[in-house]
């Protein structure tokens, strides 16, 4: 148990100091220790660590943001964004949600337009990472709600981390529904948010069946870090702005297309 607590607090530390890094152009070892109450043995750990997953730059004495690493919009702003797409793409993919199932949904505006088509549904359980979805659900007695545990990312209403994924990994849902970034032109799963990834391949994982959540735009967008293959995704509930040879060509892979 004490090793557990032990690793709960690095990995709130470390989220600490990865949005330290990313509000400034540079941050010295020194005062991250000082900022922390740790030694600076402790924050080059933490650095080496946050390096290894791709989400700082090591320099001397401190570390960078990378340049090339992008990052998704905060959440209040990522609603107004696409929003009548989004909830076209909710409306029909809450349609695909059988009565009596076990769905996941994952973080993000588009799993909020889902939820909110899913209202009154008797004997649906919800499970989610996403404080959007769970705020939208949790005055409807009608669904079972599963809140999953995990590091609070505010801006993104989010919960990530070990926890968010060892909770899913004691889960079987019949369905997931995942959001993503892009879709690489040979169908590759991309994400800006890299720190997001582990919990959406864990919900994968945990899913019968993998339904996509991708309104027309997310063919024309990229992203830094790969989540999957297409071919680890069932169905697509996409917009009618999707490029059609793109949707022929996932069609012809096998992938449910639904356009909203």
């Amino acid at each position: 148990m004490a090793a557990d607590s032990e690793h709960v607090l690095a990995e709130q530390r470390r989220h600490g100091v990865l949005e330290a890094v990313r509000g400034h152009t540079g941050v010295q070892t020194s005062a991250l220790a000082q900022r922390f109450g740790v030694s600076q043995m402790t924050i080059r750990r933490d650095l080496d660590e946050l390096a290894r997953r791709g989400l700082v730059k090591r320099v001397r004495g401190g570390a960078l943001e990378p340049g090339f690493l992008r990052h998704e919009p905060p959440f209040d702003e990522s609603c107004r964004e696409r929003g009548a797409f989004k909830e076209r793409v909710g409306a029909a993919a809450a349609a695909l949600v059988e009565p009596g199932d076990t769905v996941i949904i994952d973080i993000g505006t588009t799993a909020l337009a889902l939820a909110r088509h899913l209202h009154g549904r008797e004997g649906l359980t919800v499970v989610t990472n996403n404080l959007a979805v769970y705020a939208e659900l949790a005055d409807d007695e009608a669904v079972d709600l599963l809140l999953l545990g995990g590091l609070v990312r505010r801006n993104y209403r989010s919960l990530i981390g070990f926890l968010t994924e060892d909770a899913l990994a004691g889960i079987r849902a019949d369905a997931a529904f995942i959001g993503i970034s892009g879709i690489s032109p040979d169908g590759v799963l991309l994400d800006t948010t890299v720190e997001e990834i582990p919990a959406k391949r864990a919900m994968m994982r945990a899913a019968q069946r993998v339904v996509l959540l991708a309104d027309g735009r997310k063919f024309g967008s990229a992203g830094l870090g790969r989540v999957a293959d297409i071919d680890a995704v069932d169905a697509l509930v996409t917009t009618d702005d999707a490029p059609p040879e793109r949707l022929e060509q996932l069609r012809a892979a096998g992938v449910e297309v639904t356009v909203a």
